[in-house]
């Protein structure tokens, strides 16, 4: 972490950053019961800022939690060209957080089966989920955490709405297809500015993404973008819309399978009570 002894304003920043971080991660936590007596925590590691960010929120919180639980950090080693394979080993060796590197060449897959000038995004996290799912198993882990925070998960409701023509996004908390797996997001409740400053401040070895971070014209960038934007010109509408994601009112949409319209009908007493009224 970079040395802020004679840096008082950075040391005073970095303080607020992270008691917002752990409170807001602590409350994501209580109000999904996301970690429970006992659990063995798989922190997925990726080299980026929110996955960092995590995985020392978690284990700042593990120091003071009442309930006792393990943490292990998981790096997906991807076999991309370039990538620095002794950063994060050295990283988690200092830190003194038990860690495995996962070693799985799906860079070839995703670069043989996607077409030059096609974004590699679906393909590549479907592997990522299907190894580290197989690998949380293989060592136990009870909880898979992933980095997504606050601005991904409204990204996603927008992604999903504009190009899936389905109302929905990442939940704090999910149990996998087959049953065997429980994914949770720590950070759902926090923004990704305090998490880029927070990083900043502690000077993490931060690894870029070859495969998929370069790419251009992404629909999430555009939808990024355009929310960023409205945050600009109307300070705290994403703040709003986040909390519209916490208050969803089924009678008042158009779901036929969430909420029985066709049975809705006019109850008998309401005309004996308008009868009355009128008289």
């Amino acid at each position: 972490m970079m040395d802020l002894t004679n840096r008082p304003k950075e040391k005073l920043e970095l303080n607020k950053l992270q008691k917002r971080l752990r409170r807001q991660t602590g409350q994501a936590i209580a109000d999904f019961n996301m970690i429970e007596e006992g659990d063995k925590v798989m922190v997925c590691l990726s080299g980026g800022k929110d996955s960092y960010t995590m995985l020392e929120i978690l284990r700042n919180l593990q120091a003071s939690a009442p309930i006792d639980f393990s943490i292990v950090a998981v790096n997906l080693d991807q076999k991309q060209p370039g990538f620095p394979e002794h950063i994060l080993p050295a990283y988690l060796k200092e830190t003194g957080v038990d860690f495995h590197i996962l070693e799985r060449d799906t860079y070839s897959i995703v670069k043989e089966v996607v077409p030059e000038g096609k974004t590699t995004c679906g393909l590549c996290s479907r592997l990522r989920r299907g190894s580290l799912y197989g690998f949380a198993e293989e060592i136990g882990a009870t909880k898979i955490a992933l980095g997504h925070h606050r601005d991904d998960i409204l990204e996603t409701l927008f992604l999903n709405m504009f190009f899936g023509g389905r109302l929905k996004s990442m939940p704090p908390k999910l149990l996998s297809d087959d049953g065997k797996h429980v994914v949770i997001r720590p950070l759902a409740y926090c923004k990704e500015k305090d998490i880029e400053a927070f990083s900043e401040l502690k000077n993490f070895p931060i690894i870029p993404c070859n495969l998929c971070g370069s790419q251009e014209n992404l629909q999430r960038q555009v939808v990024k973008d355009m929310l960023q934007q409205w945050e600009k010109d109307y300070p705290g509408r994403t703040d709003t819309m986040f909390t519209a994601m916490q208050n969803v009112v089924p009678s008042h949409l158009a779901d036929t399978e969430l909420f029985d319209f066709k049975e809705l009908k006019q109850s008998p007493s309401a005309f004996d009570r308008l009868n009355i009224i009128s008289l």
